[in-house]
């Protein structure tokens, strides 16, 4: 039971990824995972997760820049686009490690049970010992590469057939009902209104379950600790706590700029059928990405502009995406922070505050 409630925990937060994470690759960033929280730099990355016997397990590793290395990376649009998937790959590979640790735990309890279980019938015999820690580290990895495999394509079927499949057909429909939905317009804010339902409901809807809420308390760590960071405070409990947990760069703000944008998008393609407007969608979502990070580096540069107003909506949602965490929940959002910014030093790099 344990194992099937840390898999539908890692399956949740992957659907909430893009939402519990930073894109912007120049700048000291985070995300929650299971747990813990993961800190990055531009050439660095740093995760700390909780145990529940307290201690916090920690993992850092180099980060390259693809912008770095291919200068067409960094176009418009296409910057969006590529740092997007980057830090979608980087969040992901976040979650499993997390995932890993929440296992192995299970893995450790489960050895400990059956040596007192099994103990008293084989007193006579080999002793049995719990398996080890790089035992059930392995075992962990394994079963995550596989969990991984099926979790792809779980979350990939289930984005499109909620985000994109239930709001078409649901629009479709209502305009057999009323045909003065059928306009291109109004077809639209009929599409877009359902999406955006079904979204919010599904970001409600996970907060009620305790680990998910959690989860959003590791956000709301993340957040304050960021705003510390760039405020030059000391990374402390006492001084990180003191910063509200709503932050302009985090991806819930991307993504509700994704669904407003999206809406506008739809309504230039000509395509009246069921499948073509269906394949349009799929089609134009690395270009809507690209124009809302655009859109989300311009607001954060210009607060007075119309387009600061847009990524506005954003930061009301991360009243559900974020929560006050704790102390030892933002002990670990500090200690991930310290550790990628160790590394970030190493590598000589220099993380400049505006």
């Amino acid at each position: 039971m344990r194992f099937l409630r840390n898999y539908l925990r890692f399956l949740a937060a992957v659907q909430l990824l893009p939402a519990l994470e930073s894109g912007e690759e120049t700048l000291v960033g985070g995300q929650a995972v299971l747990e813990g929280v993961m800190m990055r730099s531009p050439h660095a990355w740093a995760i700390a997760c909780r145990k529940p016997s307290g201690e916090v397990v920690t993992m850092s590793a180099p980060l390259e820049r693809p912008s770095e290395k291919h200068k067409w990376m960094a176009w418009p649009i296409v910057r969006g686009v590529m740092t997007l998937g980057y830090a979608m790959n980087l969040g992901y590979r976040a979650l499993r490690f997390s995932a890993n640790v929440a296992i192995e735990d299970v893995m450790q309890a489960e050895g400990s049970a059956h040596v007192q279980t099994a103990a008293p019938a084989v007193a006579s015999g080999p002793s049995l010992a719990a398996p080890t820690s790089s035992q059930t580290r392995e075992k962990a990895a394994t079963l995550s590469n596989w969990l991984a495999a099926v979790n792809i394509v779980i979350s990939l079927a289930f984005f499109i057939f909620m985000y994109k499949y239930i709001p078409l057909l649901a629009a479709t429909e209502l305009k057999k009902i009323d045909p003065a939905l059928g306009g291109r317009i109004a077809f639209n804010l009929v599409d877009g209104a359902i999406r955006l339902g079904l979204f919010l409901l599904f970001i409600w809807g996970v907060s009620l379950w305790k680990d998910i809420r959690r989860v959003y308390e590791y956000h709301g760590a993340e957040h304050k600790t960021v705003f510390a960071f760039e405020n030059r405070d000391p990374l402390t409990t006492a001084s990180v706590q003191k910063y509200s947990t709503f932050h302009p760069r985090c991806g819930t703000s991307f993504l509700m700029t994704v669904m407003l944008i999206s809406i506008g998008f739809y309504m230039l393609v000509p395509f009246t059928t069921f499948w073509a407007r269906f394949a349009s969608r799929i089609v134009l979502l690395p270009v809507i990405a690209g124009v809302s990070y655009e859109i989300i580096r311009f607001a954060a540069k210009h607060r007075g502009s119309l387009f600061a107003l847009m990524t506005a909506p954003g930061l009301w949602l991360q009243r559900i995406t974020t929560k006050p965490p704790s102390d030892d929940e933002a002990e670990c959002a500090i200690v991930a922070l310290n550790q990628a910014m160790s590394l970030e030093k190493e590598r000589g790099g220099e993380l400049v505050i505006a």
